[in-house]
């Protein structure tokens, strides 16, 4: 509770009154949507995911990133047009996630992007598998505005850990992860805010109690026990775990498999934020990780003449009326 009081009062320290009316108008637009099954836009998106790039170190086997499977274009954010594009949502924005596919640290320019977000008053955050994390810029890391560092770290001995991280090591994980810790209590720094997650699979459940051992042993700020998005579920998989409790997934009692959480015709998402690929093209969500849903580009139109358009606002539309029609829908926890 103290971590995440903690959290709360950095990010309050962001906000603004046009930050928070903006805020509400969106709920409300939300709601009179939801009530009239038409959207309704009044305000600008106060959430963004930005990605730095499309590369990753790492091939994890449900991550198109790590497949190497993208359809769309891969490159590295240019900080020109991520520039651009805090200029344009600097008054509104209340939170910047600085990820989407790819290990953001592999972007060389990425901690840099982060002081220009913190500098125009945006909570930032980020995800990574902390291969990357040393000595030579843990003090950058801490000094640069970054506010929460989510870990992936998908087990707790080498031989689990790179049955899902394929070509991780474990053990750079875990001392990047000390260091970023131990440097932080020396400097007597509060942030970032250090989220250790964790996918629950069939493969690594067994170890959740020696990982909250760990977790507490080290100090991270947070623990989460993340469900795992599986491509192709509905045929089972080795990944699904046997504690349904961790799962997406449930038994159809056909000898199929199903999304535990029926969907419904509403998403706070499309009004809450967008998300941006690497070269400026909004998506809808994370879920369209191949970019399938393209509403506008950022190198063409300013945000929000693409956070309203006919495109944009025919997407909501479409999602009010039958999201099962939606295709990057069908396999989503909202």
């Amino acid at each position: 509770m103290k971590n995440q009081w903690i959290t709360a009062k950095a990010f309050f320290l962001y906000l603004t009154p046009k930050k928070v009316s903006n805020f509400f108008l969106l709920k409300l637009s939300f709601y009179l949507s939801r009530l009239i099954g038409k959207p309704i836009m009044w305000a600008k998106p106060t959430t963004l995911s930005i990605e730095p790039t499309t590369s990753c170190n790492l091939r994890c086997p449900e991550c198109p990133s790590g497949l190497r499977s993208f359809t769309r274009p891969k490159g590295m954010l240019q900080e020109k047009l991520f520039e651009q594009v805090i200029a344009q949502v600097k008054s509104h924005l209340t939170w910047l996630h600085l990820y989407f596919q790819g290990e953001p640290f592999l972007n060389p320019r990425f901690l840099e992007m982060v002081r220009i977000a913190d500098s125009n008053k945006i909570f930032t955050s980020t995800s990574t598998n902390a291969h990357y994390l040393n000595e030579k810029n843990v003090e950058e890391v801490l000094s640069s505005g970054l506010r929460q560092l989510i870990v992936s770290m998908d087990g707790i001995s080498q031989e689990v850990y790179e049955k899902y991280r394929i070509g991780g090591s474990l053990e750079k994980v875990q001392k990047g992860l000390q260091l970023l810790l131990s440097e932080r209590k020396k400097a007597k720094r509060s942030f970032p805010r250090v989220i250790l997650q964790f996918l629950v699979t069939g493969q690594n459940e067994h170890q959740i109690p020696n990982l909250k051992e760990w977790a507490k042993e080290i100090g991270v700020d947070e623990l989460q026990l993340k469900s795992t998005q599986i491509y192709g579920f509905e045929n089972g998989s080795e990944l699904i775990p046997s504690d349904l409790g961790y799962s997406r997934y449930i038994p159809d009692g056909n000898g199929k498999w199903k999304l535990k959480k029926a969907l419904e015709n509403k998403c706070w998402r499309m009004w809450q934020g967008a998300v941006s690929t690497w070269d400026g093209k909004i998506v809808p969500c994370c879920f369209d990780k191949d970019a399938q849903h393209v509403m506008g580009e950022l190198t063409l139109q300013p945000l929000e003449k693409i956070w309203n358009s006919s495109t944009y606002q025919a997407f909501r539309s479409q999602l009010l009326k039958d999201r099962t029609e939606i295709e990057i829908c069908r396999n989503c926890t909202e």
